[in-house]
């Protein structure tokens, strides 16, 4: 075992994002700094100055040794993703951020403000380096998949939100996120590993982790029954977003071409056995798509298949659809997605129209990494 001040750096793996702070639980940072040759304390002094200061510059770390602060931050703090670009809009309350990872991957995240009686901070993450689900209306799903994100590359979307925030450089002063979701490039469900730790770092109690509550995390899926399954396993109070976007298997093996494996019924199915589980009501996300999936029948398709698994246990997110450069799909009428929304009302069931916020910034996910690449 090195001596104190003599940090022995492990290599980085070909192929692989760096070890960073952020992918290890507490007892994985105590470990791994003493295996540096430092005590487990500093393990400590990390998390708080990276969790709860938002710094990851080591040289600014100054209850740390000077002698180690460099080493340490190579072995523990490696530089993850930059910046390439900020685009702002809504009078600077919503600014999309394209990241690019340590292999010259791109990723996007969005951060949205919404004030009133309380100041709401939301922010978008990306769980992947494009998507291997191959939506035809989706930006990122006509990318393909590059690779998974590693935990910390999650975590580093919402910490350098979070700096932002602290700095002040988003409209109306300094803030702190209240809420992540998982609906940035990628299909969470096939990066489950690394989304379930980002999820325990996001919501672990500062300085162990970012501390934001598990009601204020959304994750979202296609629709992977299996992975949905565990999820309701993880004793986690996060939301499960099913991205459904047809109630009818006919269409929905088109849009949603991993319905092939897992039908529409399959995928309600498991969404009722996350809400048993956990007693978070679902939140189903439907892309409304021009003359495609916006007619009245399916609304009260849905509106059936929803109620007869009970009342109460889900609540539908209707989607003006942000269409893509070139793309023949588009968003529906407002006449049309007003009926959409009475029928589902008629119901008995919930219904909020998604804020569609960013569509002048290359707002939907995968358009602005798409157009950079």
């Amino acid at each position: 075992m090195p001596k104190p001040g003599e940090l022995q750096l492990t290599p980085v793996r070909r192929g692989k994002p760096p070890r960073h702070l952020a992918d290890l639980d507490v007892d994985g940072r105590r470990a791994l700094v003493t295996e540096l040759g430092e005590p487990a304390f500093r393990a400590d002094q990390l998390s708080r100055h990276y969790f709860s200061r938002f710094i990851s510059d080591p040289e600014q770390m100054t209850d740390l040794p000077a002698s180690v602060r460099g080493a340490l931050g190579q072995a523990v703090l490696p530089s993850l993703v930059a910046s390439v670009r900020h685009m702002e809009t809504d009078s600077g309350t919503t600014r999309k951020t394209l990241w690019r990872l340590y292999d010259g991957a791109l990723v996007e995240s969005v951060l949205m403000r919404y004030t009133g009686k309380r100041d709401r901070v939301t922010i978008c993450v990306s769980s992947q380096a494009g998507c291997g689900m191959n939506c035809p209306f989706c930006a990122t799903g006509q990318q393909g998949l590059t690779r998974n994100m590693s935990t910390a590359e999650i975590v580093e979307q919402v910490v350098a939100g979070a700096r932002m925030l602290a700095a002040g450089e988003i409209a109306g002063g300094p803030g702190r996120i209240t809420n992540v979701v998982f609906m940035g490039m990628g299909e969470p469900m096939a990066n489950y590993k690394s989304v379930v730790s980002a999820v325990r770092r996001l919501t672990d109690p500062a300085p162990a982790g970012l501390g934001i509550g598990q009601r204020g995390v959304t994750v979202s899926t296609v629709g992977l029954v299996s992975a949905i399954d565990r999820l309701s396993e993880e004793d986690l109070s996060v939301t499960l977003a099913l991205s459904l976007h047809a109630p009818d298997d006919e269409l929905r093996d088109e849009l949603v071409p991993i319905n092939t494996r897992w039908k529409v019924a399959e995928a309600l199915d498991a969404a009722r056995r996350y809400f048993d589980r956990t007693g978070r009501r679902v939140s189903i996300e439907y892309a409304l798509i021009r003359d495609i999936n916006d007619q009245a029948w399916r609304a009260d398709l849905l509106g059936r298949l929803l109620t007869d698994r009970g009342q109460g246990w889900v609540h539908v997110n209707p989607i003006p659809l942000n269409p893509t450069p070139g793309s023949k799909w588009t968003a529906s009428d407002p006449e049309v997605e007003r009926t959409f929304v009475a029928t589902l009302e008629a119901h008995g069931i919930p219904v909020t129209v998604r804020d569609t916020r960013g569509s002048d910034i290359d707002g939907a996910c995968g358009q602005l990494a798409t157009a950079n690449a």
